[in-house]
This record gives structure tokens, C-alpha cells and sequence, in this order.
């Protein structure tokens, strides 16, 4: 059974300290669109990554990582034999997988490809936005191309906690819905986290570079919820941090990297701040609240 670990701000700060000490290689099967962003975030974040998607040779570099992370965005059949390869080699191995499951629900054939990665591979998360998550809990018509998209209020922060929470228990790991408001959670703890900023909607990447923090998180924590909160709040601070001294959406891309490799745990610890929930099972009781884990408390 999983260890289940704190997922308090200073839970995330001593996380991002052990992921600068350990530097774990992080293997990413990716996006050709936004690979050499995650490249980079990864790094800057504090650990190494590396972008192998030949057949012949994912299973051995999978073998090599302490995490692997898969992304659909540039989906092609030869990819998914490569993404099938490599997580078969890390369910073998104890190697975490988490999926960035980019459009599902666009197309028939994004759907199927990725439903059948999800049957035939373990996935520790899945991060997805709003409506990418919503497709893959049996609610269609919230994606269009890769970005997710209003359904006549059925995008609200608690259908969001629904279909992540009823897609955690089906898959039986970490769920991380990203909108303004994120949900996070395992089927049985629920986090609602608001940091980041609107510069983050208006570049290419920015989902698949959450996702990628969220991999090198998982690369040092066997929690897979506890991994995502932190990659997700460290990769949003550094957000809040990079739009300070930003002009624009392009200025901000670079910037986000400086504040990534200068965001330190102290800054984690005194910045974070999210609502942390008990998850009701079927039938039972409302979720209780603890907002004394976390830290100063809700922003939403």
C-alpha cells in the first residue's frame, strides 16, 4: 500500500528540497510541440530529463528514470507503441507513470488511443485540464482541439472535484483537474489549489510543463496525490513570481524558467496556500474540511 504523505505547503517546500538534492532523471515521452519547454522546466526545476521516443530503446531508458511522464498532444500510432513500451517497462520496475492525456475527447481516435493506454499501463496521475478530465470521466463535449471549454455551468470547481474524483477511483490514482481553480485528489483526499496566473492560458505549453513538474515530483514521492500538489504549486508560484517582472505573454515564457530554478522552499512554505478535503464515499457523509493543514488556509 502506498504511504500516504502530508500535503501541506511545508510538505511541498521539504519536497522540492529533496528534488534538488536527489536530481532524478525523469524520462518524458512528449509533445513535439512544447518538448523542448518541458526540457526546460524540468531542469529548472531541479531535476534532469530526458526525451527518448524510439521503440527501441524507451524500455531501456524507462529502466534508467525514476519517473516517467507521457503526452499525447502530437499523437501518432507510432507514439503510443513507444508510450505502451516504456510504461509496461516502468510497471515492471516500481517507475511511476503520469499521463498528460492532451485533447481526449477532440477526436474518436485521441479517445481510444488514450483509453487504451489507461487500460493496458498502471498510471500513478493523470493531470489533464477542466475538460480533458471531464471527457475521460464519461463527460463529452468539454474539448476543443486541446483546450477545454464551457458546457453550460457544468465547469464549475465542484464538477470538477466530481468527475476527477470519480476518474481517481476508477483508475485508482491521483487525478489533477487544472483550471482557475485546481482539483487534485486520489479519490479520498481533495485538494482545491488557486495559484498561477492568466499569462499561463496564453502560451503554448504551460499544461504540458505542469504535468512535466508534476513527474519530477513523483520521481521523489511515492504519494502520487502529494507529488502533484507539489509540482502543481511550484510550477504556479514560480508562475506568480515570473509575472512580476514580466511585460508580456512572451517575456513571461522566460521568465518562468528563472523563477522556477530561483524558487526555493522557503518561498513554497510562506506562498502556499490551498483547501484540503476529506472525499465522502459513495453515500456516506459530506467531505469535512481541514484547512488547518493547509497552511494559511483557501484562496477560492
Amino acid at each position: 500500500m502506498t504511504r500516504r504523505s502530508s500535503l501541506d505547503p511545508a510538505a511541498a517546500a521539504a519536497l522540492l528540497a529533496r528534488l534538488r538534492e536527489a536530481r532524478p532523471l525523469v524520462h518524458h515521452i512528449t509533445n513535439t510541440v512544447t518538448q523542448n519547454d518541458v526540457a526546460n522546466a524540468t531542469l529548472a526545476l531541479g531535476a534532469s530529463p530526458v526525451m527518448a521516443h524510439a521503440p527501441e530503446e524507451v524500455e531501456a531508458m524507462t529502466a534508467q528514470a525514476r519517473a516517467l511522464v507521457l503526452n499525447v498532444g502530437t499523437l501518432t500510432v507510432a507514439a503510443v507503441d513507444s508510450m505502451m513500451r516504456a510504461a509496461r517497462r516502468a510497471n515492471a520496475e516500481g517507475i511511476p507513470v503520469v499521463l498528460d492525456p492532451v485533447g481526449v475527447g477532440a477526436t474518436p481516435f485521441r479517445t481510444a488511443q488514450v483509453e487504451r493506454l489507461l487500460s493496458e499501463a498502471r498510471v500513478a496521475c493523470v493531470r489533464g485540464n477542466a475538460g480533458e478530465i471531464a471527457a475521460l470521466a464519461g463527460r463529452p463535449g468539454m474539448v476543443r482541439g486541446v483546450d477545454a471549454v464551457s458546457a453550460g455551468g457544468a465547469d464549475s470547481a465542484d464538477d470538477r472535484a466530481r468527475f476527477a474524483s470519480a476518474l481517481a477511483v476508477r483508475l485508482r490514482c491521483a487525478v489533477a483537474a487544472t483550471a482557475e481553480l485546481d482539483v487534485l485528489t486520489d479519490g479520498a483526499r481533495l485538494v482545491r489549489l488557486a495559484h498561477g496566473h492568466p499569462w499561463l492560458g496564453r502560451i503554448t505549453g504551460s499544461g504540458c510543463m505542469a504535468t512535466a513538474c508534476i513527474g519530477a515530483f513523483a520521481a521523489v514521492e511515492e504519494d502520487p496525490l502529494a507529488a502533484a500538489v507539489a509540482g502543481l504549486a511550484c510550477f504556479e508560484i514560480a508562475a506568480e513570481q515570473a509575472a512580476k517582472v514580466a511585460a508580456g505573454p512572451g517575456s513571461f515564457r522566460v521568465a518562468l524558467f528563472d523563477a522556477l530554478a530561483a524558487l526555493d522552499p522557503g518561498t513554497v512554505a510562506a506562498r502556499g496556500t490551498w483547501q484540503i478535503e476529506a472525499v465522502a464515499p459513495a453515500g456516506g457523509p459530506a467531505a469535512g474540511r481541514d484547512d488547518t493543514k493547509a497552511g494559511r488556509g483557501s484562496r477560492s
